[in-house]
């Protein structure tokens, strides 16, 4: 098979591989001859079409042509425009219950409750990870932050039975107003909070605008064992002498916690993609989906953000939402980030990037009805402002932009124990949670073996979805039980922190 068409209703079809010139192929019956050469991941034009008619792909309008086409072309975004532009009015229109499960997938769920090797924490949550973080409150203390890091690992050595000790450096936490501030001190808090550590050092300097006193506040009713607190100014003489005094402490209570056996409905994932291709929305994208279904359907849950990225596709999830309130909240979720763009001089469907071009994505529509394929059929059960923390089970929506790096801190900062990352380009960063790569492609995977931590590309080449699910499931649940990311090996763990704003 050398392309696929995946909707019936759709007028392109997808090269599974590169197309030459003159290249006769039969698409579901139809005979079509390419007029140029087809790189893998693009679109041909199977009938032909006039200038202003919409391209259809998925089974949904993508843009329309700038100019006539003949059946036969090659389709890419020199050749298409996006139909998308400024606010809309939109109409809840519940989907059918029927239509929020996929009776073939379903069968392929485990009937009964998994689990996984998670550590119980005190106030009863639940984290994958065991690891020592260190957080600056403003980023005038990243160095000491860096230094305390550097300086613990040398004490206590690195190793597979060693914790994990991670610096959290960023830019931020003085010189910053209003929503910018509040952004910052919400996604550190979420930070600090987060199960994933076994022990927390907050580390301030004193006269930041994120006041430590007030920081502390905003954690609420905290594990005042667990996480700690060091303002340098405060500290007479030497202030690495005193973390490291404090670090020492919070290392030898989190190297007694122990994995202990718990309910996959604990599990909360977020789901998240960046350098996408055309192969995004027919491997790896639908393999999420299946997947989030599948923790849905254990009482799990999973988020899925980058709110930019589901302009053109935002009615699906809207009519998916289980109550008016929730419909009304999701538009709310859409609006704001276009009157965000709107505000800044900038057009709404501003997206893809030259690397999503390259890969075979034309417009922000195109991008979109790939993108939030990862969040399956589910009902949304939950939608989140930027920063706040997950109050419900089920499918989520969060506020954050599709920023890669911005978008999985803010599903880590959630509450989410891992980020299931799919990309058909690569990259290798990570977030403070594990961030799993998918390939959408098998070039990927082979290309960037320590960037891939699972291949969904064999889908394209004959392994049946069905087997690609239970490897996946298996692959995550390993991952839960402590089995590293790529990221994570490779010690690549940052923070982001979404800034709309003034720098005084």
């Amino acid at each position: 098979m050398k392309t696929i068409k995946i909707n019936p209703a759709d007028n392109v079809a997808v090269a599974i591989e590169p197309l030459k010139a003159g290249e006769t192929l039969t698409v579901e019956g139809q005979q079509v001859t390419t007029t140029g050469d087809v790189p893998a991941g693009h679109k041909i034009l199977l009938y032909d079409l006039r200038a202003g008619e919409n391209v259809v792909k998925y089974g949904y309008p993508i843009g329309h042509l700038k100019e006539d086409h003949q059946a036969g072309d090659f389709i890419c975004d020199a050749n298409i425009k996006t139909n998308l532009a400024g606010l809309l009015d939109y109409q809840y229109e519940p989907v059918p219950a029927a239509a929020l499960t996929n009776p073939a997938y379903a069968e392929w769920f485990p009937k009964e409750q998994l689990t996984f090797k998670g550590y119980r924490r005190k106030n009863g949550d639940v984290g994958i990870r065991n690891e020592v973080w260190i957080v600056p409150t403003v980023g005038c203390v990243n160095g000491i932050v860096n230094q305390l890091k550097n300086q613990l690992e040398r004490e206590v050595g690195v190793g597979p039975d060693k914790l994990r000790i991670v610096a959290y450096p960023h830019n931020y936490g003085c010189s910053q107003l209003s929503e910018d501030h509040e952004n910052t001190r919400l996604i550190l808090r979420d930070l600090v909070l987060h199960p994933n550590a076994g022990a927390v050092l907050v580390v301030g300097l004193g006269c930041e605008n994120n006041q430590p006193d007030k920081f502390e506040e905003l954690l609420g009713d905290y594990d005042h064992e667990r996480i700690r607190f060091m303002v340098a100014q405060k500290v007479q003489g030497d202030e690495v002498e005193e973390g490291m005094r404090i670090l020492r402490e919070l290392y030898a209570l989190a190297s007694k916690d122990e994995r202990t056996d718990v309910p996959l409905s604990e599990l909360r994932v977020g789901l998240k993609c960046g350098g996408s291709d055309g192969f995004s929305g027919i491997t790896a994208n639908p393999l999420l989906g299946v997947f989030s279904d599948f923790i849905v359907s254990q009482g799990g849950t999973t988020v899925l953000t980058e709110v930019p990225e589901m302009f053109g596709a935002e009615t699906i999830l809207m009519n998916r939402c289980k109550t008016p309130e929730l419909f009304g909240q999701t538009v709310k979720l859409v609006n704001d980030f276009k009157q965000y763009f709107l505000s800044h001089g900038e057009p709404v469907g501003e997206n893809p990037s030259p690397g999503n071009k390259a890969g075979g994505i034309s417009t922000l529509e195109e991008k979109a009805l790939g993108c939030t394929q990862k969040c399956g059929k589910s009902a949304v059960c939950g939608v989140l402002p930027y920063g706040e923390r997950l109050r419900v089970k089920g499918l989520n929506l969060l506020s954050a932009p599709g920023n890669d790096l911005v978008a999985s801190t803010a599903l880590a900062s959630s509450g989410c124990h891992i980020v299931l990352f799919t990309t058909g380009r690569g990259t290798p960063f990570g977030t403070f949670v594990p961030t799993m790569k998918v390939s959408t492609n098998s070039t990927l995977a082979q290309n960037k073996p320590t960037w891939i931590d699972f291949n969904a590309g064999t889908i394209v080449e004959g392994e049946p979805m069905r087997d690609v699910f239970h490897r996946f499931m298996q692959k995550v649940i390993a991952v839960a039980n402590g089995e590293p990311t790529w990221n994570e090996k490779k010690n690549y763990q940052e923070i982001a922190i979404f800034k709309t704003g003034v720098t005084l």
